[in-house]
C-alpha cells in the first residue's frame, strides 16, 4: 500500500516528493448526486487533491444523536474514485462561513467562552464525536488504498487562543481515533496566530490570500524545516447581507496562485468550488478589527467567486488556473466533464395556499415556555429558526420606552397586535413610547451564528431582557420555530392552509408547478422581504431584499419531471402572489 509522509522539505509518496495541487469542496454545500460532477472538474481544473471541512452542528443535532454521519464517508469514496488525494479538516470547529463555526448549539450554550479549551464540559462531547466521525476516516487512509494523506487538528487556533494543554489533548485524541496519516495545523502568517495555533512535531500550514512570499517567510521564522503549504489560499470571498458582492479579478488571483507554486509550496485553493448554504446553515461575523461590532450575516450562496462556480460551471479563473497548475503536474489535465442539465424553460409557480405566521408557529413550533425573563434560542432548543417572545406591560401607566437589551440579530415588535417597527443592534429601542396596559409580541429571528473570532458561539435571541424605561418586564411566554420542523412533510401538510388573502403577509405560502426538463435552475421571488424556501421539501435557503444575492440555486436533482411544490416562509411581508422558476 502507499505510504504518505511530511519530508524535511518536500511531501513524501513511497519515498519520492510530491506537490499537493489541492481544492476545497465541502461535501455539505454540494447535492450528493453532483459530487462526481464537481470533483471532474476540480481534476480538469488541474488539481490532484480535493479537501473539506466537517460541520458537526450538522452531523450531531442533539447531544449523542447522529445525522448522516456515513456522508464523509461517502464523499471520500467519491474522491477515491475521481482519482483525487483527499485532505480531512473535522474541526471540531471549522470556521467555514458556516453556522457557529461548526460547533453544536446545545454545547456552546452552556459552555460560552469555554468552548475550544480544555475544559472537560468541551472535550468530552469532542470525544464522543470523533470516535463516532473519525473511524470512517482512519479506514480511508491512502495506507489502506484510501484516498485521505493528512488530517487537520483545530482551526486557525491562533486567531482565536492559546490553550497548548486543549491542542495537545485534541492531537491525542485524534491518533487515539486511528488517524496515521500525518497530522497538521493551519493558521494565518502572524507570529501571534502561528505561536497560539501550531503544535510541535505537527506540519504547520499558513493560510492568506496574497503575499506568498512575506507569508512562507514569516512560517519559516517558527518552522525552518518541512513542507511549505498555503492550505487556504483565498481565490475569492463570501458574501454578507446587505453588502457587496466580492469579486476577485481572475488574472490577479492566477498570479497569486503562481506565486505560490513558486515559491515551491503545495497549495490548497480556497474554494475551489464553493457550493450553497442551503437549510439555513450560514454562518456570520462581527464587524471591526476585533470582530466585536455589529452582525454580518452571511448570504446563502457560497459560491465565493471560486473557479467553479455555484452551479458547477467553469468561471475565467478556472481556465486561468488552469494554465498555471499545468505547469506544475506532470502530464495535461482531462477536459472537464460534461455540463449537468439545466431547466428546459422558464416556470412560474403561482401561490394556491397560505397560513399565517403565528399558525404556522402554532402546528409546528416547539412547547411555549413560560419564565421570568426571556429564554435564549439555546434554551429553547432552536439552532436555526425564530422564536415568538409574548409579554405584558403592566398598567394603567404612562407611555415610556420599550428596549430591547442584548438583542441577537432580527426583531418584529407588535403592541397590542399591531405591527410597530422592525428592530436589530445589541440595545435596540422603539421609537414610539408604549404606555400600559398593552400587550407585546417580539419576534426573533436568527440570521445566523458567528462563525470566527472571540463572540464565537453568543447566546442568540433576546439575551438582556425587556425593560419599559428602566424596569424588567418579568413573565415572559416564548416559543422556538426550528427550521428543520420543516422537514417533516407531513407535519407540514397538517398547518391550516387556506386561500391566499392578497395582502402578502407574514406566513406560509404554498404553491406546485410542473416540470418538463428537470436541471440546474435559478428562484427568484419578485418583491418579496424576508424568508427561506423549500421545493420538494428541499431547503434553498434564506432570500433577503437587502441582497446582494437576488435568486436561489436549486440543484437539478431537486426538481422531478412532472409535479413539484415548492413552499415560502416569508417573515418580513410582501411580495407578488408567485415564485419564478429559470434557467441557470
Amino acid at each position: 500500500m502507499a505510504e504518505f509522509m511530511v519530508g524535511d522539505e518536500d511531501f513524501l509518496l513511497n519515498g519520492r516528493p510530491v506537490r499537493l495541487l489541492s481544492g476545497a469542496l465541502h461535501y455539505f454545500r454540494v447535492h450528493e448526486e453532483l459530487w462526481g460532477h464537481r470533483l471532474g472538474m476540480l481534476r480538469a481544473m488541474g488539481l490532484n487533491c480535493a479537501e473539506t471541512y466537517v460541520p458537526w452542528n450538522l452531523h450531531e443535532p442533539e447531544p449523542g444523536r447522529y445525522h448522516d454521519v456515513a456522508a464523509l464517508g461517502r464523499f471520500l469514496d467519491a474522491v477515491r474514485e475521481a482519482g483525487l488525494w483527499a485532505i480531512v479538516r473535522p474541526g471540531p470547529y471549522i470556521c467555514a462561513e458556516w453556522e457557529n463555526g461548526g460547533l453544536p448549539h446545545w454545547l456552546t450554550g452552556p459552555l460560552g467562552a469555554r468552548v475550544r479549551t480544555r475544559d472537560a464540559g468541551f472535550l468530552a462531547p469532542v470525544e464522543r464525536w470523533y470516535r463516532e466521525l473519525l473511524p470512517q476516516v482512519a479506514e480511508r487512509e491512502i495506507g489502506r488504498g484510501g484516498p485521505v494523506i493528512m488530517v487537520q487538528v483545530e482551526n486557525e487556533y491562533g486567531s482565536y487562543g492559546s490553550d497548548r494543554v486543549y491542542l495537545a489533548r485534541l492531537t491525542e485524541l485524534t491518533r487515539a481515533c486511528g488517524i496515521s496519516v500525518p497530522l497538521f495545523t493551519s493558521d494565518g502568517p502572524e507570529d501571534h496566530m502561528l505561536t497560539g495555533g501550531s503544535v510541535p512535531g505537527l506540519l504547520a500550514t499558513v493560510n492568506f490570500g496574497s503575499g506568498a512570499r512575506d507569508a512562507f517567510r514569516t512560517l519559516r521564522g517558527h518552522r525552518p524545516d518541512g513542507p511549505l503549504m498555503c492550505m487556504e489560499f483565498w481565490c475569492g470571498w463570501f458574501d454578507h447581507w446587505g453588502g457587496a458582492h466580492a469579486v476577485r479579478d481572475p488574472a490577479e488571483a492566477a498570479g497569486a496562485l503562481r506565486e505560490i507554486l513558486e515559491s515551491g509550496a503545495s497549495v490548497n485553493v480556497y474554494m475551489a468550488h464553493g457550493g450553497t448554504n442551503a437549510g439555513g446553515w450560514a454562518g456570520a461575523n462581527r464587524a471591526g478589527e476585533l470582530n466585536d461590532g455589529a452582525l454580518e450575516p452571511d448570504v446563502t450562496s457560497y459560491d465565493y467567486d471560486a473557479p467553479v462556480d455555484e452551479a458547477g460551471r467553469p468561471t475565467e479563473k478556472f481556465w486561468r488556473f488552469r494554465e498555471v497548475l499545468a505547469a506544475y503536474r506532470s502530464g495535461p489535465p482531462p477536459e472537464p466533464p460534461r455540463p449537468r442539465p439545466a431547466l428546459a424553460g422558464p416556470v412560474r409557480a403561482e401561490f394556491t395556499a397560505w397560513a399565517p405566521l403565528a399558525e404556522v408557529m402554532e402546528t409546528l413550533g416547539g412547547p411555549e415556555s413560560q419564565t421570568a425573563l426571556p429564554p435564549t434560542f439555546e434554551e429553547l432548543d432552536v439552532d436555526r429558526g425564530l422564536v415568538r417572545y409574548r409579554l405584558e406591560v403592566p398598567g394603567p401607566r404612562t407611555p415610556r420606552t420599550l428596549m430591547l437589551a442584548g438583542l441577537r440579530d432580527l426583531a418584529v415588535v407588535y403592541v397590542d397586535g399591531v405591527r410597530a417597527e422592525v428592530l436589530d443592534g445589541e440595545t435596540a429601542a422603539l421609537a414610539k413610547p408604549v404606555a400600559g396596559p398593552a400587550s407585546v409580541e417580539i419576534w426573533v429571528e436568527s440570521l445566523g451564528r458567528v462563525n470566527y473570532g472571540p463572540r464565537l458561539g453568543e447566546s442568540k435571541g433576546l439575551t438582556g431582557g425587556v425593560l419599559h424605561e428602566r424596569q424588567y418586564l418579568h413573565g415572559v411566554r416564548a416559543r422556538g420555530l426550528r427550521l428543520d420542523a420543516f422537514d417533516d412533510a407531513r407535519a407540514v401538510a397538517g398547518v391550516p392552509f387556506r386561500e391566499p388573502d392578497g395582502e402578502g403577509g407574514r406566513g406560509l405560502y404554498r404553491a406546485a408547478f410542473e416540470v418538463a426538463g428537470a436541471g440546474d435552475a435559478r428562484l427568484t421571488l419578485p418583491s418579496r422581504g424576508r424568508g427561506f424556501v423549500w421545493v420538494n421539501g428541499h431547503c434553498l435557503g434564506r432570500y433577503w431584499s437587502r441582497g446582494p444575492q437576488e435568486s436561489l440555486y436549486v440543484p437539478g436533482p431537486v426538481l422531478r419531471e412532472g409535479g413539484n411544490e415548492v413552499w415560502v416562509l416569508e417573515l418580513e411581508g410582501a411580495g407578488q402572489p408567485y415564485v419564478q422558476l429559470a434557467t441557470y
